[in-house]
Parts: C-alpha cells; structure tokens; sequence
C-alpha cells in the first residue's frame, strides 16, 4: 500500500492521478480542512485519510498498513509572512514522516525536494545530484526550508529507511495561475510589457509524477534524482507562451539595477501584504546567467524521455483559455 502526503496540491495531484492510472493500491493523505478541488472529478475513486505532518500521532494513525510513502506535502511561497510556516511543514513534517517510517518498518520513502535543494556555486552553469549547498544571504527561505528537509531524509537512509530523493525544477502545470511558477501564464496572458535576462529549468508536472512513483520500486536507495527536462530563456519562454495564448509578448528588458529595484519594492510589498512577490532577490541575482540542472541520471535509470517544452506549454495554456472562455460564458448567462 503507497500513501501520498500532500495528496490534494498540485504536483500530490498528479501522483494521485498517476496511482490510480497504474492501478497501485493507495491512500491520500491530507489535513482535515484542506481543498481537495484538484481531485474532485476522481473523488469516489480515491481513499483518504486526514492527518497534518506536523501532527505526529495523526499522521502514524493515516500511515498504518502502509508500505511505501511519496511524501509531497510542502509550501512553496517566498513571502517573509509565510516563512516560519512553510519551515515547519518542511522541515519538521519532513522529520516526522522519517521518524514514523522508521518505527513502522516502511519500506521506501520518496521524498520530493526541488532543484533549490541543491544549490549554485558562483559562475556553476551545469549542476548534477552531488552538488553541494552553499548558503548565502541572496538563498530564499524556501531553498534552506528544502535543503534542511534533505538532511531529514539523509538522516532517516543513515538508520536505516530506504530513501529516495526526487529534485524538481520550477514545475510546469495547469493550476491556479495566481499561484506558484503557474503565475508566470497569468503575466502573460495580462499582456504585461517587461522581461528580464537570464534562463529557467523547467519540467512537466506529469514527468515529475512518473519519476517519483517510477522510482518506488527501484533497486537503488539513498540518492538523489533531479528532474528536470531543460533550460529556456525568459524571453523566449514568454514568446511562446504568447504565441499559445495569441497575445502580445513582453517586449521591455529590465536591465540588472532596475531588476534589483524591483526586487526590493516587491519584498517589501510582499511583506506587507502577506501576497507572494513577482519578483525575488533570488530572481534577480540571477538575472543573466544561464546554468542547466542536468538530467542524465534520472534519464538512465528509468530510461526516461521528459516532455518537450511546446508540448507542455499547449497543455497548460489550453487549460487555461478553456477555463477563461467558461468563465466569461458562464458570465453572460
């Protein structure tokens, strides 16, 4: 029996979805107050036990019977007001589901991290899976928040729990476009003017589902796979997003100094407001670099093909043009 944590967001989702396309056995395992819209057309097919990961006696109740775990409960978010939250699901419920697999003999825990795990060291244009963190004042909370995580699952391998550790990139998918990397469709679809130098590794999110559940069953543990299907410029990435939606791209480059600028205004806006930033200090350190997170390892071992990017953009932007044209027709009646 798998269990999913974090079953109802959006790359929990798409296990789910993949699960029940392979016919494994499963439960998803969610807080009790949690919006499980993203499933609602698979509802009666799915089994659910509510438990917050934070919650230790909750979530060894919601893991009883269970053999394998893909544990995928996380916030993302680069807002000051969100960061002591996000470090605790992150980190602490990373810690309490290692120690509940340990003492109920689970056999494989799949742990979805992210490439921001990994780390950068200065001038680095190509990263691999033994890449070593480096902390440093322009890291975001979110990357120390999966890092420290990673030293949870490490720590759980050293005792005794067979882990694997899959490392996303920045997640292509069809969502909520005011949230997370899906905020970028919303940018363009609003026609907004400005764009920045530099390059963003991306990946489907049903590429990232097929890695981790691929990976329950392996004969291999204690390593890292980072999923990642390649690198894309800003403009180009907004270009062809455009082009699916039929809207005009953004044609002003933000040079270096007013990016950083604009940094700023949004950090402290975000903290405010408690709304997540458009821009990060994160972004704009790396505004004109280029670097790749290489893929090669996951590529062997499942003998994996990644979608293509025009592929994985159609995908969403239909998604989003359907759900606006309904929107609006819903509006007339």
């Amino acid at each position: 029996m798998i269990a999913v944590t974090g079953a109802n967001g959006l790359l929990g989702s798409f296990l789910v979805r993949r699960l029940l396309a392979q016919q494994e056995p499963f439960v998803a395992i969610a807080r009790k107050d949690s919006d499980r819209s993203l499933l609602a057309d698979v509802a009666d097919k799915i089994t659910w036990r509510e438990a917050d990961v934070r919650d230790e006696v909750a979530l060894a109740e919601a893991l009883q019977g269970v053999t394998h775990v893909i544990h995928a409960a996380a916030i993302v978010s680069f807002s000051p007001r969100f960061a002591r939250n996000m470090m605790d699901i992150n980190i602490e419920g990373t810690r309490n589901v290692v120690n509940i697999c340990l003492d109920q003999g689970i056999r494989r825990l799949v742990h979805i991290s992210s490439v921001a795990a990994l780390g950068r060291q200065k001038g680095q244009d190509r990263i691999d899976e033994s890449n070593k963190w480096v902390s440093d004042a322009a890291s975001s909370r979110y990357a120390e928040s999966k890092y420290y995580a990673e030293l949870e699952i490490f720590r759980g391998q050293e005792e005794g729990l067979s882990t694997v550790i899959v490392n996303p990139s920045v997640i292509l998918a069809p969502a909520d476009w005011h949230k997370s990397s899906a905020k970028v469709f919303k940018y363009i679809w609003d026609q907004k003017p400005f764009y920045t130098d530099g390059y963003i590794n991306y990946v489907d999110v049903r590429d990232v589902a097929a890695i981790a559940v691929g990976l329950l069953h392996q004969p291999i543990e204690g390593e890292r796979f980072i999923a990642n299907a390649g690198n894309i410029s800003f403009e180009n990435l907004f270009q062809k997003i455009a082009a699916n939606f039929n809207k005009k791209a953004p044609s002003v480059k933000l040079n270096k100094p007013l990016l950083n600028v604009v940094a700023w205004v949004e950090g402290f806006r975000s903290f405010l407001t408690g709304s997540e930033p458009l821009i990060t200090r994160e972004t704009a350190r790396k505004a004109g670099t280029k670097f790749l997170f290489e893929n090669d390892k996951i590529r062997k071992t499942l003998s994996f093909e990644f979608q293509p990017i025009d592929a994985s953009l159609q995908w969403c932007c239909q998604y989003y043009m359907t759900k606006t044209a309904g929107k609006k027709s819903g509006e007339r009646s």
